[in-house]
């Protein structure tokens, strides 16, 4: 019973994440659509953006607002209205709105846009919403309900709202006394009042926002790094799916070596001489004296394949001559279509030479 319960705790410790993700596990998380970035980051820069924007066109703003609420209450609409007359407050109001408003949108969204991009770069992944049928799954969902990211958004939501409501509060109580005398104000000063309030609760809620979405920012990273970690025996599952088995690596090398062997006696019968150790070591040099600087290594070989070599050679007539020193220059230094190098033309030259004279 006790090694039992070692080895059960053994594996449970082997199948610990410890280990930080691969190169190729993050780049399958992010062709999943598995980031890690912050929405309260968005919807901050965003915020920040429209209303930086307003701040700026804010006076041409109220005086688009004051000419179309001196032009409703001017009496130019008859009373009692029509539905002509509905339908035309309405046409002209959305076109004043999306007129003033609508430059403001366009903004916030290429803010919002572009700190997205900065987070993750550019990604588009259908992968987050395909359906699956894990997503019907009550207890998998019942999980995402209270896992600790969850948690954390409730938190995060709560402080929010909290946090807001207070600063907006203590804003508005300091503004309340001016609140008191818009009836007393001018259109043009009254919206500029409620305006100047309403700016400053909105900048007091965006520098919260921002507080908030730097730390989100921090822990979905955190978050995200976490749930990529590995299990050593994951690490080397992956590394064998990217490299391959050591034993079919290991007959796959042998496979291309036999490949390369058969191609090296293909071109022996083409040499003009094979050189040797006489049996440890065969090097085969082909030789064209208008086609070629100097001779070229091609084929060369130790042990059986050695053997193989002077057989193949002697069996299309190419001559074999042993030379222990050129021989193992040669396979050492020289590979397969190499020319030889400078320091062997005399003594190679020497063998043609001697070969040419005995044939002739």
């Amino acid at each position: 019973m006790p090694s039992e319960l070692l080895r059960f705790n053994l594996q449970l410790f082997a199948e610990e994440k410890t280990e930080e993700a691969t190169p190729h596990r993050r780049e399958e998380a992010r062709r999943k659509g598995q980031v890690a970035r912050s929405a309260d980051l968005n919807a901050a820069v965003g915020m920040a953006a429209m209303f930086l924007l307003l701040l700026m066109v804010w006076p041409d703003i109220i005086s688009q607002k004051s000419r179309v609420m001196v032009w409703f209450f001017s009496g130019t609409i008859s009373n009692p209205l029509a539905l002509g007359d509905l339908q035309y407050i309405f046409n002209t109001t959305v076109m004043v709105y999306l007129k003033m408003m609508g430059p403001v949108f366009l903004v916030a969204l290429a803010a919002g846009l572009a700190v997205n991009y900065a987070q993750v770069g550019f990604l588009i992944s259908a992968e987050p919403v395909k359906f699956k049928l894990s997503h019907l799954d009550p207890v998998q969902g019942f999980k995402r309900i209270i896992s600790k990211r969850a948690l954390v958004e409730i938190v995060k939501t709560c402080c929010k709202v909290a946090i807001v409501g207070v600063i907006s509060y203590m804003i508005v109580k300091s503004g309340f006394a001016r609140l008191l005398f818009l009836s007393e104000m001018g259109l043009y000063q009254g919206l500029q009042t409620a305006a100047t309030l309403v700016f400053h609760v909105a900048f007091g809620a965006i520098g919260v926002f921002f507080l908030v979405a730097v730390l989100d920012l921090l822990f979905q990273r955190r978050e995200h790094r976490e749930r990529l970690k590995m299990s050593k025996q994951e690490v080397k599952e992956e590394y064998k799916q990217m490299e391959g088995d050591p034993l079919i690596r290991s007959k796959i090398r042998e496979k291309q070596k036999q490949l390369a062997a058969k191609r090296m006696i293909a071109s022996v019968p083409e040499a003009a001489v094979v050189i040797t150790n006489p049996t440890h070591l065969a090097v085969a040099l082909k030789y064209a004296e208008k086609e070629m600087a100097a001779p070229v290594v091609v084929a060369k070989g130790a042990g059986d394949i050695a053997l193989r070599i002077a057989e193949v050679a002697r069996s299309h007539q190419v001559p074999v001559v042993e030379n222990k020193p050129i021989a193992q220059f040669l396979y050492k230094n020289v590979e397969i279509d190499q020319e030889i190098p400078p320091e062997l033309y005399q003594a190679v030259a020497e063998i043609l030479a001697m070969l040419y004279k005995i044939k002739k």
